[in-house]
C-alpha cells in the first residue's frame, strides 16, 4: 500500500514538472517575438505566437488539474471512529477514502468487515479471542489497578517497549514494574520477547517485570522468566487472576474488555480504529488505518 502511495506521488510530481516546462516554453515562444519585433528574426517568430499561447493554456490547465487533485487529497477526511460503524449500518462503503477497495472486495470480505462477534456475557477464553489488542492492554492495566497499583500507559505511538508502567501508591513517582502485553493467537511467546523485557528492566533500572499474553509461553521463555524474576501471565493465569476478583470487579473488567467496538483493532501509530480493506491486486483482506495515506499501518485480519 505504501508503494502505491509513493508511485502516485511520483506521478503527480512528474505531471507538475511537465506543466511548468510547458508554461516556460509558452512564455518564451510568446515573449521572444515581442522583444525582437523590430528585427527580421522577431517578425519571423511572430508566426508561432499562437502556438505559444496554446502551450501556455495547456501548461496552465495541467497545473490547475494537479492543484485540484492535491487539494482533494488534503481534504480527504480522517474519519472519526463512529463513521465506519454508521456507514456499515447503512450498508454503505466505509468512506470515499476506501470506497474503491470496498467495491472491489469480495462479498466474503465485506461480510467479514461487517461481522459483529457475539458479545460474551461472562469471563472465559472467548473474551480474549474477540477483543482487539488495545482492549487487552486496558484489561491488564485495570487488573493491576485493582491490586492497588498506580499505572501509566498510552493508547498508541512509540512506547519505548513498555506497555504499562507500575507505580507504588506510597512512591507515585518511582516506577516499580514494567508490563509488556502481547495479544496473540495461534502462536506462543518465545524467549526472545522475554529477553527484550529483561533488557528494558535493566535499562530502566526497574526490578519487576511482567509479561502478559492471550496465548502461551514456550518452555525456554518460561525457564528464562523464572531465572530472571519475570512474572509470565498466559491466558490461563490471567483468567485465574480475574476469577479471584470480586463479582463487581469482574464485571468492571468485562466492561473494559467490551468497551466500544472491541472487535475492531486500533491503529498502533494513530490510536484510531482501523477499517477493512483488500489489496488492489487481490489477496486476503486486512485492516488498514483510517487515516491512509497519511498513515500506512496495517494489521492482518483474524479469521472469525
Amino acid at each position: 500500500m505504501a508503494k502505491q502511495t509513493n508511485a502516485a506521488s511520483r506521478a503527480a510530481r512528474r505531471r507538475e514538472e511537465a506543466a511548468f516546462r510547458l508554461l516556460a516554453a509558452g512564455v518564451i515562444i510568446v515573449i521572444v517575438p515581442l522583444v525582437l519585433r523590430a528585427s527580421p528574426l522577431g517578425k519571423a517568430a511572430s508566426a508561432i505566437v499562437p502556438l505559444g499561447l496554446i502551450v501556455l493554456v495547456v501548461g496552465a490547465f495541467l497545473l490547475f488539474v494537479g492543484g485540484q487533485r492535491k487539494a482533494g487529497r488534503a481534504r480527504a477526511p480522517a474519519y472519526p471512529e463512529y463513521v465506519p460503524t454508521l456507514l456499515t449500518r447503512l450498508d454503505l462503503p466505509e468512506a470515499d477514502l476506501v470506497a474503491a477497495q470496498f467495491e472491489r472486495a469480495s462479498e466474503e470480505a465485506k461480510a467479514t468487515w461487517r461481522r459483529r462477534p457475539t458479545r460474551p456475557s461472562s469471563w472465559g477464553p472467548g473474551v480474549f479471542r474477540v477483543i482487539e489488542w488495545r482492549r487487552f492492554e486496558a484489561v491488564v492495566e485495570v487488573l493491576f489497578q485493582q491490586a492497588g497499583m498506580e499505572t501509566r500507559s498510552q493508547s498508541h505511538g512509540a512506547d519505548g517497549g513498555v506497555d504499562i508502567w507500575l507505580y507504588s501508591r506510597q512512591q507515585p513517582g518511582i516506577a516499580v514494574g514494567l508490563v509488556q502485553c502481547k495479544h496473540w493467537a495461534g502462536r506462543s511467546v518465545g524467549v526472545e520477547k522475554i529477553r527484550e523485557l529483561r533488557g528494558l528492566m535493566a535499562a530502566r533500572k526497574v526490578g519487576r517485570g511482567i509479561f502478559a499474553t492471550t496465548s502461551t509461553f514456550t518452555a525456554d521463555a518460561a525457564q528464562f522468566g523464572r531465572e530472571n524474576g519475570i512474572d509470565l501471565l498466559d491466558v490461563d493465569r490471567l483468567l485465574a487472576l480475574i476469577a479471584k476478583r470480586t463479582p463487581e470487579q469482574q464485571r468492571g473488567l468485562l466492561d473494559v474488555a467490551l468497551e466500544g467496538e472491541y472487535w475492531r483493532p486500533t491503529c498502533v501509530s494513530c490510536g484510531v480504529k482501523m477499517v477493512g480493506r483488500t489489496p488492489r491486486k487481490g489477496g486476503d483482506a486486512f485492516w488498514g488505518c483510517a487515516k491512509f495515506p497519511d498513515c500506512s499501518s496495517t494489521l492482518p485480519m483474524r479469521a472469525a
